[in-house]
């Protein structure tokens, strides 16, 4: 299997079918989807079509989330990374590069999503140059936030998203790093 990234902590490689059991440990935890419109998701089926989801990406658009590994347990912890979102119109943009991260609770406070994101951007530039790189997380979900700033992305809007009834800031970059 690829790995894209290393980190001092992360070993970041592509999402694979039999990662399916931790994608559903990881997405079916009501305190995982606080922030993510409250709806876990309660069946492996689900997870199957997420993975299977995340491999068409890196089939058709060359990006993909990755699944993130933490280098001394050797424990799958999440998955960090890029995606193409082409199904719906957010903020006035389709068609955008989007960043982002989930881990289990367990891993929170370490560090790793601001490690794993910045490995994100930067492959993102490296490899999708002169695009733009946005981020997207619920305005009460101050640690997202703080991390898409921290990476190196502005914030340019907040608004309302009808679909999960929440106000959601927008952040965006060219491939200014901090």
């Amino acid at each position: 299997m690829k790995i894209f990234a290393e980190t001092e902590h992360l070993i970041l490689r592509e999402i694979v079918v039999a990662d399916t059991g931790d994608m559903f440990e990881l997405d079916s935890n009501p305190e995982v989807h606080e922030y993510l419109g409250k709806r876990p998701i309660f069946c492996m089926h689900k997870a199957r079509v997420y993975v299977d989801y995340i491999r068409m990406q890196y089939d058709k658009y060359g990006i993909g989330r990755w699944a993130a590994i933490e280098k001394k347990s050797g424990a799958w912890i999440g998955w960090t990374g890029l995606k193409m979102n082409f199904e719906e119109e957010m903020n006035g943009h389709q068609n955008y590069y989007d960043i982002g991260y989930r881990f289990k609770p367990r891993y929170w406070g370490k560090g790793y999503a601001t490690e794993s994101s910045i490995a994100a951007r930067d492959y993102f530039f490296e490899n999708f140059p002169n695009q733009k790189l946005c981020g997207l997380a619920e305005v009460e979900n101050k640690a997202s936030c703080r991390v898409l700033e921290k990476i190196g992305l502005a914030r340019k809007a907040d608004f309302y998203y009808e679909a999960e009834d929440c106000m959601i800031a927008w952040f965006e970059s060219y491939g200014v790093t901090p």
